[in-house]
């Protein structure tokens, strides 16, 4: 028998088994060990607590990842943040439900470019919320030339949305925004982060693997996702605008103009691998990792270290998601995955 691990707390402890776990940059076959929400150090639960696990989980060989936290996110499934101006939670809730079975554990809701009356009027609605079965946890355009951006940086400026779409264009003299990847005029130890739509509509996969080889600790991928985010294909009435969804490009209707991102967080993640030939934990943590490092959050959330909130993924090897779970709690699996 065991000695009872009850002197420190009585909750359970599950014990997260046969996986592959992402830490420390790398897929680490051990297991994965929980309590009260919060990743547990399995050495001071033997060595200090001489404790053991309460439940035993079978991974079914997952992936176990961070969850994903997607920065920029203007709506989905037929919600435009922006546009709910007198019910702004009500939208908010059903995108946080809906983005659990992509993978996403927290998200910054973005407003699309829209008059300062918008702002105003939405932005206090959104209020900073934890995760859980009801959704994912809510955290609370640059047109400059390369000085502009430098300067920006020096004042504290750390994030450039959705590099190369709207955006000037790179030139050999003036490399825009995209210069700041590789200038030699940002502050000793200040990462610039910049975001990335990589949905193979919005950025071309050469870019994306210039960008990742220019400076991959910065590339935070982002959804960037419009309110056509998880709508069938056809024509949709959103706001002012008809929309046509066909596969991953949205039109506005009659037109061969985008009208904005369609694509899921984790189909962003899987289309990132294929374009760059990054390694599986550059994919994952450009999704997890480094939208927690731009945010600040990093000792909490992004990664599974240890006394981390236990936001986590299991994948399978193609890197579809099978479970979500928020501080230790199963939110969404698929219906055919059970552990």
């Amino acid at each position: 028998m065991m000695p009872s691990n009850k002197s420190v707390s009585d909750a359970p402890i599950f014990q997260f088994t046969n996986c592959r776990i992402l830490r420390s940059h790398q897929l680490q076959r051990e297991d994965l060990w929980v309590r009260e929400g919060k990743i547990l150090n399995p050495e001071k639960l033997f060595f200090d607590e001489k404790g053991s696990a309460d439940i035993q989980l079978d991974c079914k060989d997952s992936v176990i990842a961070p969850g994903f936290i997607d920065v920029q996110i203007n709506g989905g499934f037929g919600v435009d943040f922006s546009l709910a101006v007198d019910d702004v939670q009500s939208g908010i809730s059903l995108v946080s439900q809906k983005i659990l079975s992509h993978g996403v554990t927290s998200f910054c809701p973005t407003l699309v470019t829209s008059p300062p009356s918008v702002y105003h009027k939405v932005l206090p609605q959104i209020s900073i919320r934890n995760g859980g079965p009801h959704g994912a946890g809510i955290l609370g355009h640059s047109v400059a030339n390369l000085s502009q951006a430098e300067e920006a940086v020096r004042h504290g400026a750390t994030f450039i949305t959705h590099l190369f779409n709207a955006m000037l264009p790179f030139h050999h003299r003036d490399p825009g925004i995209v210069g700041l990847l590789t200038s030699d005029q940002i502050p000793a130890r200040r990462r610039v982060f910049y975001g990335m739509i990589s949905d193979g509509i919005h950025t071309n996969p050469a870019a994306l693997r210039i960008a990742h080889r220019a400076h991959p600790k910065g590339l935070v991928l982002v959804t960037d996702a419009i309110a056509g985010m998880g709508l069938a294909p056809g024509k949709h009435t959103l706001g002012q605008q008809v929309i046509e969804v066909d596969g991953l490009n949205t039109y506005i209707a009659g037109t061969k103009t985008l009208s904005g991102s369609v694509a899921t967080m984790d189909s962003c993640v899987r289309h990132f691998l294929e374009a760059t030939g990054c390694t599986v934990e550059t994919a994952l943590e450009a999704a997890s990792l480094h939208p927690a490092q731009l945010l600040g959050i990093e000792h909490r959330k992004g990664t599974l270290n240890y006394d981390n909130d236990a936001d986590f993924l299991l994948l399978d090897d193609s890197l579809q998601v099978r479970a979500t779970y928020i501080a230790g709690e199963r939110v969404w699996s698929q219906d055919t995955f059970t552990i």
